[in-house]
């Protein structure tokens, strides 16, 4: 099964693209704190969202940078071949959900 649960902050504001079929994608990146102890510090790992439809229009509207979000999802790899041929590959997270934890003034 491919699911996953995040709760990090938000990297940016929330972006939101309308495209002629009627459907709506919304981006933005999530922050997440760990301790890594080969370094003995607290490091972040950065996980890009994407989320589509009705859940797409709530946070493209509430997901601010600084927020609290829970994200619902599921586990996407996108590979192609760059201009010099060089395969790359990205990991990104499809959402089901977003939920947002605590309140305005808790943005940083």
């Amino acid at each position: 099964m491919n699911s996953v649960v995040i709760v990090g902050r938000a990297g940016q504001d929330a972006e939101i693209k309308y495209y002629e079929s009627g459907k709506v994608k919304t981006t933005f990146s999530l922050a997440v704190n760990r301790w890594d102890s080969k370094v003995k510090a607290e490091v972040t790992d950065w996980f890009n969202i994407d989320v589509w439809d009705k859940q797409a229009e709530f946070a493209g509207e509430y997901v601010k940078k600084g927020r609290i979000v829970v994200v619902d999802g599921r586990i996407n790899t996108n590979k192609w071949k760059d201009v010099s041929g060089e395969e790359k590959e990205r990991f990104l997270v499809v959402a089901n959900s977003v939920k947002l934890l605590g309140s305005k003034k808790d943005e940083a």
